[in-house]
């Protein structure tokens, strides 16, 4: 447990994420400080428990900033000073990430390879630099000077920011939106999953209900929209391959029945347990035009899928991924998490080797988050996390391999309590990237979202500001409260501007 002792409460979200980076997995609880840290300081163990790891105490005072880490026996681990500290906010900020940092870093004895950036999309630093003319050198200096970040990542960073921008050009992001379509049945739950998935083996009668629900805010929703503003469809889940064939395809046709799926730049349906695919499935998906799904092994080694709840077999990803090529497929994407339980680098190693033979169109690489919600984060003590260390080399093993490949980085993002402080990063053939995954990770578009758990994305351009519009989670809530789910749209989505049809 870490004790955090604050004067002020300014930037307390900042300063948790720096310690959660270098101190993976340990709790933190903020006390109030006053003007003078000593007179208020708690000494760490209250209550007879010795439980307390570290302590920081941050303190603002006479215009300046005094940092100060201790040990669990009180003992001084290091102190940093600053006798100015900026009033700018954004300023502010980085003069007490740096000082942090460099603090931690000294009592840690490493670094971390994003340096100070704890935020979810980095790339959104290149990115403005790029859209105001200036290079992608300038870009690497300012991440490296003014974040620390290692040069590893600056290189994978700008590059993810220069090919983001080739692949949105042309995209009228403002005046468009994508559909996204939820289908939340599994075949079984995955240790480290936290999204709202229901197993199929039980749910299995509900699903035809659910459906009918869902084809009843798809037809509302399209009333409300300008259906020729449609970029691109995302089916995801869950698992979508979940429904059987005939469910499969009574979705597809009321979506064309409801959209132009022909306007659409993409459409893309995961695929994502091998052991959900069947040809018939293949076929009904291919026959109506889709040409982009995902097959996800996460793993290729057996011992690793049997621990994290994955009844399927290497085989079976290698079999699904055939009957896809044969049925006609030619843009796959595969799915992999680094970081999972029990697995070294020899492991991944492995897995990078299968899947190069496969030959994937795109390969998507997650370091492993866990969340609060899952299975796996309640059985830590069972599933002990990688290194960082060992998550990075993996991490950079997986580059390597997408590069021999033929893969380009398009897009990154991170998430809370990822494994390493690390990136998800997708990576993809010249023209075989997924331009949704751009759009909603980069907040680049409004994200219609239908179904259960399903959040919609409004954005107001003029305004700076997104507009969030969220389903239930539950299947059995969505289905009875689907009235409900389609009056919370009609009352947020704005009658006119980006969804009001155009002359």
């Amino acid at each position: 447990m870490i004790e955090l002792f604050l004067n002020e409460e300014r930037y307390e979200n900042d300063i948790r994420a720096l310690l959660m980076a270098f101190y993976h997995g340990e709790k933190i609880f903020a006390r109030k400080l006053g003007t003078d840290a000593g007179e208020n300081s708690v000494k760490p163990g209250v209550g007879g428990e010795n439980l307390v790891s570290r302590t920081l105490e941050v303190v603002y005072a006479g215009g300046g900033l005094r940092l100060t880490l201790k040990d669990g026996d009180g003992q001084v681990l290091g102190e940093s000073c600053r006798a100015v500290f900026p009033s700018d906010h954004t300023e502010g900020k980085n003069c007490l990430k740096t000082a942090l940092y460099d603090l931690l870093c000294e009592a840690a004895g490493r670094t971390l390879p994003w340096g100070t950036l704890t935020g979810i999309r980095p790339t959104k630093l290149p990115m403005a630099f790029y859209d105001s003319g200036r290079s992608q050198e300038e870009a690497a200096e300012y991440l490296r000077q003014t974040y620390k970040v290692s040069e590893e990542k600056i290189r994978l960073c700008t590059q993810v920011a220069a090919n983001e921008k080739r692949i949105l050009e042309g995209v009228d992001k403002e005046r468009s939106f994508s559909l996204y379509i939820g289908i939340p049945f599994c075949p079984t739950i995955c240790l480290y999953c936290s999204f709202s998935s229901y197993p199929l083996n039980i749910w299995a009668k509900e699903v035809d209900h659910y459906l009918e629900a869902l084809f009843k805010e798809i037809r509302q929703v399209r009333s409300m929209v300008d259906k020729s503003c449609m970029t691109t469809v995302y089916m995801g889940g869950g698992t979508p391959t979940s429904l059987n064939g005939e469910q499969m395809d009574r979705l597809l046709s009321v979506l064309e029945e409801n959209f132009d799926l022909n306007i659409a730049r993409e459409f893309t349906i995961e695929a994502g347990r091998p052991d959900s695919v069947t040809q018939d499935k293949l076929r009904v998906i291919k026959n109506h035009g889709i040409e982009r799904i995902s097959i996800n092994p996460q793993t290729m080694n057996q011992k690793t899928l049997d621990v994290i709840g994955r009844r399927h077999t290497t085989e079976d990803v290698e079999r699904a991924f055939d009957m896809a090529r044969r049925v006609g497929f030619s843009n796959i994407n595969m799915d992999l998490i680094l970081g999972l339980p029990g697995e070294s680098s020899e492991d991944v190693a492995n897995t990078l080797e299968r899947i190069g033979k496969l030959a994937p169109e795109s390969m998507t690489v997650h370091s492993l988050a866990v969340k609060r919600a899952s299975r796996l984060n309640q059985n830590l003590e069972l599933y002990p996390p990688a290194s960082q260390e060992e998550v990075n080399r993996m991490i950079h093993m997986a580059w390597q391999a997408a590069e021999a490949m033929g893969l380009e980085p398009y897009y990154l993002y991170r998430q809370k309590n990822m494994a390493g402080n690390l990136e998800n990063v997708g990576y993809a053939k010249p023209g075989k990237e997924c331009l949704y995954n751009i759009l909603i990770m980069e907040e680049k578009q409004s994200i219609i979202a239908v179904g259960a758990g399903g959040t919609s994305k409004i954005l107001y351009p003029e305004e700076n500001r997104i507009e969030r519009v969220e389903n239930v989670k539950s299947v059995k809530d969505y289905i009875e409260r689907i009235d409900e789910m389609i009056e919370r749209k009609r009352q947020k989505f704005p009658k006119s501007g980006i969804f009001e049809k155009r002359a």
